[in-house]
């Protein structure tokens, strides 16, 4: 009968050990940068998209603009904040052109 020698691995250099241990997490998968905004408009937010479901951003941004012609800017910051939270696209489109175009 043949015997065969295996030596023992350390597990920092042993294939099976890395890919079974647990690597700690370097950073949040979800981290979007530092949180610019308050729970009073986040809390807005969600409920104006929980009313107007994936066109609460466009409701947001035509409650913006409503507030813009009526001449209401803290309406109006409001709303684009509520825009901001959930598109950010869509919101600095109308914070640097409130007609929407």
């Amino acid at each position: 009968m043949t015997v065969h020698f295996a030596a023992a691995r350390t597990p920092a250099r042993s294939p099976v050990a890395r890919i079974l241990t647990r690597r700690p997490v370097e950073y949040a998968a979800n981290d979007n940068g530092s949180h610019q905004g308050d729970d009073k408009l986040l809390h807005a937010a969600l409920r104006h998209f929980a009313a107007h479901g994936l066109g609460a951003a466009r409701a947001a941004r035509q409650e913006a603009e409503n507030a813009f012609f009526a001449g209401d800017s803290e309406r109006y910051e409001w709303w684009v904040g509520v825009c901001r939270t959930l598109d950010k696209r869509m919101a600095q489109a109308i914070a640097t052109d409130p007609v929407g175009v």
